[in-house]
């Protein structure tokens, strides 16, 4: 075995940082108190979602997620993990989702930011004007102007 093979069975073996591992034949329920995200980070699950059901009809029931999916369960939900693999074990993370609050921007603040905008898109469209002039007038001076004679090459 060489040594990038018996690093990487190694590292198979390790459980990734901030997860959750279950075990083959093992199953674990979770009962979230605020919303949050389901993340399979290695292996296969099967989750079974229960209520509230207040979403399309396919958020609840059976799913089999894999690594790299991501699931969201919503405060109340009740969801139980299994790995699918009878003889691998799956590695999962819980984050709760955050919260979005709508904070109201002071009506001065919102003119100021509006002036800057309209300043920043005026310099701009400035600059944009003068290189289509320029452009413009080196297309004129080109038709204008009688082409350079090519030149020759010395023996």
């Amino acid at each position: 075995m060489t040594t990038a093979t018996l690093t990487q069975s190694q590292q198979s073996a390790l459980r990734p940082p901030g997860t959750w591992r279950l075990d083959a034949a093992r199953a674990v329920t979770l009962r979230p108190r605020q919303d949050g995200v389901l993340h399979i980070a290695q292996g296969r699950v099967w989750a079974t979602f229960d209520g509230p059901h207040g979403g399309p009809p396919d958020a609840h029931g059976d799913h089999v997620l894999g690594a790299g999916e991501r699931v969201r369960v919503r405060a109340g939900q009740r969801v139980v993990l299994e790995s699918w693999d009878r003889r691998l074990p799956a590695h999962f993370s819980w984050d709760f989702a955050p919260r979005v609050q709508v904070a109201p921007v002071p009506r001065r603040q919102a003119v100021a930011q509006s002036w800057g905008d309209l300043r920043l898109a005026a310099v701009l469209g400035a600059r944009a004007g003068c290189r289509l002039v320029m452009a413009l007038a080196g297309l004129g001076a080109g038709a204008v102007l009688p082409a350079p004679a090519p030149r020759r090459a010395s023996a």
